[in-house]
């Protein structure tokens, strides 16, 4: 009959897996969690992405991420400081780091999905007439610009059949106020030879109100486009799923 072992050699059996001075990592996850994960992963792949609520969905975007880590509790503190799934990918790195356990490849995790997605809308607007697909545009430029905490100024330059040859950012500037040269929007027109193009700025207040200071810039911008032949179709001002166009509005 084989000796059972006895304590002190279970002990040194234990030290030979954990030598002194080295321990299991703090971030290590429960074995429970392993178990949690697979759950959650097949029923993303048989039931859809639908299936999971906002906090599953983070959670399986940050163990991919953070292995060793328990994710659903950081997944429900990014909901309970950002109020969405969509607020949260979109969320400054600065800030998303300043979750407890999210850390940089946490961060780097949400904001390649939130860059995917933008990608994915951006490629459903390029190469079609943009004022044919204009629910389409709109969806996607609140999903660039509405959740942004500082002014953006962007330019969408079109060719002659009104198809997106780029979207650029021409300006960031303060909370509410970017610096916008008409010269230089129209410099880059002749560079890509866009016939046509169409402001978009967002206001951080949420409220898409243009000030003075907006109606005078894009006469500016109009004006100078309008000696080089080129068409400003509109100014769109985004805030936080609301959106005002100057041409519906009579104010181009």
């Amino acid at each position: 009959m084989a000796r059972k072992p006895q304590f002190s050699e279970a002990t040194a059996a234990l030290e030979g897996l954990f030598p002194e001075g080295v321990s299991q990592p703090e971030d290590a996850a429960p074995p429970g969690h392993l178990g949690h994960r697979a759950r959650m992963r097949t029923r993303l792949l048989t039931a859809g992405p639908d299936s999971l609520l906002d906090h599953e969905m983070l959670e399986m975007l940050l163990f991919q991420a953070l292995p060793r880590r328990d994710t659903k509790p950081i997944a429900r503190a990014l909901l309970a400081r950002f109020g969405s799934f969509a607020n949260a990918i979109a969320a400054a790195p600065r800030d998303l780091q300043a979750v407890e356990g999210m850390g940089e490849a946490g961060t780097a995790a949400l904001k390649t999905v939130h860059g995917a997605a933008l990608r994915l809308m951006r490629a459903e607007v390029r190469d079609q007439p943009v004022l044919n697909n204009w629910d389409r545009l709109i969806g996607y430029l609140n999903a660039a610009l509405a959740r942004e905490s500082i002014e953006q100024f962007r330019v969408l330059f079109l060719d002659s059949k009104n198809r997106l040859i780029a979207d650029e950012a021409q300006a960031r500037g303060t909370v509410n106020h970017t610096p916008v040269y008409p010269r230089e929007v129209v410099k880059r027109c002749l560079e890509l030879q866009a016939t046509a193009l169409i402001l978009v700025h967002n206001h951080p207040s949420g409220d898409p109100t243009p000030s003075r200071a907006d109606l005078e810039m894009t006469q500016e911008v109009k004006a100078a486009a309008q000696v080089l032949g080129i068409t400003v179709h509109d100014h769109l001002i985004m805030g936080n799923g609301r959106h005002l166009s100057f041409r519906r509005e009579g104010l181009l």
